[in-house]
């Protein structure tokens, strides 16, 4: 039936025939005959109002544009391939807008495939899944084509300019395997989130790089100086190789703070399950002390008491004091904030998720738009201010009137 000759469609009594969304949404469902009627009636519409009148109107002056009949044309929706009839004018001068010329297939399709492939879904997955909405089948290689569309809005977001001051950042890194040369590496994703001056999460950049090291870190640290970052005030992290080296030589007043939970992670793996829990009761008197002064006499404490049974777990704690130690400098409720990478490890288990189907990627490419796409989905959820974080930028401020007042 030609798509001009649709009858009105009685709704109600067609939605009775739906005993299922597979009927309504599916293939030949109710939406795909109305999405159908739908688009054709945009395209009169259309051609109505480039040729400035109603359809059947006529004018006596020669020089007008008029309709020149129609040209067939199927198109893929996300309700399924519809047909429908292109309307053609004598001056050839009609550029639909609802369906342009030379499209078959909806955005949609793109879209659909964009967003398949940020949720973890494996090529066969998805080429799946597309064949079963649209009909389509769709090549391996047209979903990489449709993927890499992605990767100029990576580029842009990758290197887009950043807030000159950054109150609290979280660094981490991740691995990742990728194939290289007929062979399977290991990836490290470098990850930076940050809390802005507004209290808002946001991730600064994730770059793919070798094993972790300081030389990839400095390269990290700079590349965000040459986005626009003046100043950090914090950073935290998780005793990561290289980085508190390389982070004081491109932002010199930093303060580190190494992340305390994965020090007491650390230290628990070398104290017998028979001694655990009278130690953690003695280390609790360093970590959760009111202050810096209390926490050195109760780490001397506990090198009096553990430091010949367990020399690697106290030495441990004393070698990284400076940086484990910074967070006493603080109140309470900032504490709360840099004590810990927890906020970055919260992410990063959702980066997980969204990557676990995928056991080795193709190219560092391929792994960077994976990540990217991921990180755009779970940073739509951050609308949010850090809760509290009026009180918290009153106490930064008070503590660093000089570095932040110029930014607020």
């Amino acid at each position: 039936m030609n798509v001009l000759e649709i009858p009105d469609i009685d709704l109600k009594k067609e939605l009775k025939k739906c005993n299922s969304m597979e009927d309504l949404v599916g293939k030949n469902g109710l939406m795909q005959k109305l999405f159908g009627g739908i688009i054709q009636q945009f395209l009169e519409a259309e051609m109505e109002e480039h040729l400035g009148r109603e359809k059947y109107a006529r004018l006596s002056d020669e020089n007008k544009d008029y309709r020149n009949g129609y040209s067939p044309k199927n198109i893929r929706t996300s309700f399924g391939p519809v047909k429908v009839d292109v309307p053609r004018d004598r001056k050839s001068g009609f550029e639909p807008k609802i369906v342009k010329k030379y499209e078959t297939v909806c955005s949609e399709l793109d879209k659909k495939v964009i967003g398949l492939y940020a949720r973890g879904m494996s090529v066969d997955d998805i080429k799946s899944e597309i064949d079963e909405l649209y009909g389509v089948d769709i090549s391996p290689a047209m979903i990489s084509k449709i993927t890499d569309k992605v990767m100029d809005t990576v580029l842009a977001w990758q290197n887009r300019s950043l807030d000159p001051m950054y109150p609290i950042v979280y660094m981490d890194a991740l691995y990742f395997k990728v194939r290289e040369e007929h062979r399977i590496v290991n990836r490290a994703a470098y990850v930076c989130m940050a809390l802005d001056i507004k209290g808002h999460k946001d991730i600064l950049g994730i770059w793919i790089g070798e094993q972790e090291g300081a030389k990839y870190w400095l390269s990290v640290c700079n590349d965000l100086k040459n986005r626009g970052v003046k100043d950090i005030l914090i950073a935290c992290m998780d005793g990561l190789k290289g980085l508190p080296d390389a982070i004081k030589v491109v932002f010199p007043e930093v303060n580190i703070q190494s992340c305390i939970i994965h020090q007491i992670r650390n230290s628990i793996k070398y104290i017998p399950s028979k001694n655990i829990k009278t130690f953690m009761k003695d280390l609790k008197e360093v970590y959760k002390a009111v202050n810096e002064t209390m926490a050195s006499k109760a780490l001397q404490s506990l090198e009096d008491k553990w430091g010949d049974k367990y020399p690697v777990v106290v030495q441990s704690w004393q070698n990284n004091w400076e940086n484990l130690s910074t967070y006493f400098d603080f109140t309470q409720d900032i504490r709360k904030i840099i004590y810990t990478t927890n906020a970055l490890e919260g992410f990063n288990r959702q980066l997980r998720k969204f990557t676990k189907v995928r056991t080795v990627f193709p190219t560092d490419e391929s792994l960077l738009k994976a990540l990217y796409l991921a990180t755009e989905q779970i940073m739509l959820k951050w609308t949010l201010p850090y809760p509290n974080w009026g009180n918290t930028l009153a106490q930064l401020t008070i503590m660093f009137k000089d570095r932040i007042e110029p930014y607020i």
